[in-house]
């Protein structure tokens, strides 16, 4: 009797263990499958990535704000400010741009933006923003949904298909990628990852099948692109129409044409094929060095012909055009890289 009780009770005990064992282990995969399901995007048209948050000034509440003005940021930053901006900011994120949060602290996000490659980050430029300025959203299952990247400086996103302010959602700088639903004449009704479906103007944008499907640039394509900006002011950091720094420029250029590449010039002056200073070719990007050019990479341009070059050089001067011989350009020129093949 004794030993029929005591098998009784192994197997009560085995079937309460096998149940509470697969309940966890159910539990666990249930619990994975949520958070893969759930992805984290910017959520404001750009947001500045920053070193810490302690790093901001006063100068700079409209950029962190919930509803941020980066129009009227950055047209209001003396040259001294942006200056100051060095070390504190790293890179910016556009609009849409996936992101994965790494921690939190109080108001804020550590980020790692995934299309922005930086040597040593290997989920994406990584720095702290606003939590006001991602949000959560659930990616739908086999989406082959077309895109359209915004190739105007800047594009508006409207609540309706009709052009008047009053329709208007945000406007969205130039490389922001959407998700096309249908096309309405001079529209596009589009699907954003955070905010549900708005309208974008066709002349705004370009449409592709994927991100991989955007065609192969000519030379003279990535060369017009960033002509485009010559007069825009610099800013440090910048990967906006609102302000670029001079990798953000080429950075930006490049994806706009599929092209992904380094968000850094000394992470960008790693990659790509090597070229030499004579057989420069439009749209090679050229590199510039402390100690004459053998030192650490502080600057890049994109080569543009006839021996000139397009750039955004510093925060007291705007993009522009100039000779691959002009002064220091010349003396600190440290090699050329080529990303299109």
């Amino acid at each position: 009797m004794q030993k029929k009780i005591a098998v009784f009770i192994m197997i009560v005990c085995l079937f309460t263990t096998f149940h509470h064992t697969s309940a966890a282990t159910e539990s666990k995969e249930l619990s994975n499958r949520k958070t893969d399901t759930v992805q984290y995007a910017i959520s404001v048209p750009v947001t500045n990535v920053w070193r810490l948050p302690t790093k901001t000034r006063k100068i700079d509440a409209i950029s962190i704000a919930a509803k941020p003005d980066m129009a009227k940021w950055t047209k209001g930053l003396t040259v001294a400010e942006k200056n100051g901006l060095i070390g504190r900011t790293d890179t910016q994120a556009l609009y849409g741009d996936r992101v994965e949060v790494l921690k939190s602290s109080g108001n804020w996000h550590y980020i790692a933006v995934t299309d922005q490659f930086n040597k040593g980050q290997a989920k994406g430029y990584e720095g702290w923003v606003p939590k006001a300025h991602v949000k959560a959203y659930s990616p739908p299952s086999g989406n082959n949904s077309e895109i359209a990247i915004v190739t105007a400086k800047i594009a508006s996103l409207y609540n309706e298909p009709k052009l008047n302010d009053k329709y208007k959602f945000i406007d969205i700088s130039y490389t922001t990628i959407l998700e096309v639903v249908k096309e309405e004449r001079d529209w596009l009704q589009v699907q954003t990852k955070t905010d549900g479906v708005k309208y974008v103007r066709k002349k705004d944008v370009k449409v592709y099948a994927d991100f991989e499907s955007i065609p192969k640039p000519t030379q003279q394509d990535l060369v017009d692109s960033a002509k485009q900006y010559v007069g825009l002011p610099y800013l440090w950091a910048g990967v906006s129409a609102y302000g670029f720094d001079c990798s953000g420029l080429v950075y930006s250029v490049y994806k706009n044409h599929g092209i992904l590449i380094p968000r850094d010039s000394s992470v960008q002056a790693t990659y790509g094929t090597a070229v030499k200073r004579k057989d420069l070719q439009p749209g090679d990007l050229m590199f510039f060095a402390h100690n004459k050019g053998k030192g650490n990479v502080y600057h890049v341009s994109m080569y543009i012909g006839d021996g000139k070059m397009v750039h955004a050089p510093n925060s007291s001067k705007k993009v522009e055009i100039v000779s691959i011989n002009l002064g220091t350009y010349k003396t600190n020129y440290a090699g050329a890289r080529r990303y299109l093949k």
